[in-house]
């Protein structure tokens, strides 16, 4: 049987702001009978997308030359998926009487110093690439550009934002709330906004109840779809359902009586950065709400709701106090308990200061422990775009076919030498369909511009970064 095609945009439409985008389904392509469905035809149905991935810290150079045997081993599974960039410059990032938290952070994805206390120097990568791309807008239905992240030190808007515009401006608002950031991809449900029951009526109404007739359509008799793909629709809304429910802290008892959604239990805004001293937060509390913001944000991209963006695991210059057991693939790693480690409160009880500490003549135990969860955190973002689910027209999977970017503030935290604190800033990428060379690290001995600009290249971006007078150098070596 021929099922009519659907586009690749088809969207579950319902009340208010409300929009639901459906997973990669067969039918989006004409069956052979009606048009080509040859390697060229899936090629042209896999948009274009870029993604900037920052953690905060860094990663000291010399722990970088270990590849996955140190700190980057939570990312070995996807090893054949990432290209590792070491010897990457950004010292032509350096804003004077600045350290590299703030001028190094913004540097990242812009390869450019600060403009101020709240723009960057230049566009991010990501924004670049939009606007060649979609010149004249994104499709109707989707997020501009999402920015969503699991932060605390918030000083200075680069220590967090990382997508920017052509003049330096952050290219949206910051979803730092699980909630914030469902509703900002799927919509709102119209009166709710300003009401004081809002608690109580989220708990009573889903944003899918809204579209439940197209949902019956395209699951019933007279849906245009296989059972396969019904069958996809069906686990899909699942999952939507599923999410909407963590975001709300819905933990029902049963299907007819959920527990009020409280709040985002970790701190935000001022809370969250109180005089930069600091806050206390247990590994269960920080990877729980992280994990559910990278769970939507992964389904924002899967539902097509999102294609551009940036995505902020803790702060540049980050300043917790961990405590807690950290485990991985079931094998205690190590006990995080800062303050009692670094025998301080305050500021100084904070993880932030193993960087300050770091010496490549010692074990420096305590911050290969937190880089190794930073990238085991950063991996499940990643592993969630490279799920069956997440598997496209083309065979390949949204994890190979997007532009992610991972990097970081600074190669070094000690602050005493800027050359070696902006020099070695860890960098990894995607294949973006086929474009650069994944499966291997490379030590590339360049300027993150020249690296970005290569990028830039690639994605058939025409106008390069930086100052118009500088002669820009690819590196092809990163090129497939």
């Amino acid at each position: 049987m021929n099922h009519r095609p659907l586009n690749r945009r088809t969207l579950l439409k319902g009340i208010g702001t409300i929009g639901i985008g459906l997973p990669f389904l067969e039918e989006m392509f004409a069956s052979s009978a009606l048009a080509s469905t040859t390697a060229t035809a899936k090629e042209a149905a896999i948009p274009v997308r870029a993604f900037n991935v920052f953690f905060g810290l860094g990663i000291p150079a010399p722990l970088q030359t270990e590849g996955y045997n140190g700190v980057l081993e939570p990312l070995k599974p996807m090893r054949d998926k990432l290209l590792i960039m070491r010897d990457v410059d950004q010292v032509r990032c350096d804003e004077s009487g600045i350290n590299a938290h703030f001028d190094g952070a913004s540097g990242a994805f812009t390869a450019e110093p600060p403009d101020g206390e709240a723009k960057s120097g230049g566009p991010s990568i990501d924004q670049v690439i939009r606007k060649t791309h979609y010149s004249k807008g994104m499709p109707a239905g989707m997020v501009p550009t999402l920015i969503g992240g699991t932060f605390f030190r918030r000083s200075r808007l680069s220590r967090y934002v990382h997508s920017y515009n052509e003049d330096g401006t952050a290219a949206a608002a910051m979803q730092e709330k699980p909630r914030d950031l469902f509703d900002r991809v799927f919509g709102t449900i119209p009166g709710f906004e300003q009401s004081a029951g809002l608690k109580e009526q989220r708990l009573k109404r889903s944003v899918l109840d809204s579209v439940v007739d197209q949902y019956k359509y395209y699951t019933g008799q007279r849906s245009p779809l296989g059972s396969v793909s019904r069958g996809r629709i069906a686990d899909h809304l699942d999952r939507i359902r599923e999410f909407e429910q963590r975001a709300y802290g819905l933990q029902q008892k049963d299907s007819h009586i959920p527990n009020l959604p409280p709040r985002s239990q970790l701190l935000h805004g001022g809370e969250a950065d109180p005089g930069g001293e600091g806050i206390d937060i247990t590994l269960e509390e920080l990877t729980t709400e992280w994990r559910l913001m990278a769970d939507l944000y992964a389904l924002a991209i899967q539902c097509d709701r999102a294609r551009f963006g940036s995505l902020t695991f803790l702060a540049a210059g980050e300043r917790i106090r961990l405590t807690g057991d950290y485990y991985y693939n079931d094998k205690l790693v190590y006990k995080f308990d800062d303050a009692a480690q670094l025998k301080a409160s305050g500021s100084k009880g904070c993880s932030h200061e193993w960087w300050h500490k770091f010496n490549e003549k010692k074990k420096n135990e305590q911050l290969r422990a937190h880089a190794h969860m930073k990238m085991r955190e950063v991996a499940y973002f990643l592993q969630r775009l490279d799920e069956a689910d997440a598997r496209e027209a083309n065979g390949k999977t949204i994890l190979e076919n997007s532009l992610i970017t991972i990097s970081t503030e600074s190669g070094d935290g000690r602050h005493s030498d800027v050359k070696r604190e902006l020099s070695g800033v860890f960098h990894a990428i995607t294949g973006a369909n086929g474009r650069f060379k994944t499966g291997q690290l490379l030590n590339l001995k360049a300027e993150g511009l020249d690296v970005y600009n290569t990028m830039l290249s690639a994605m058939n971006v025409p106008t390069p970064l930086g100052p118009n007078h500088r002669k820009v150098q690819l590196t092809d070596s990163i090129r497939v």
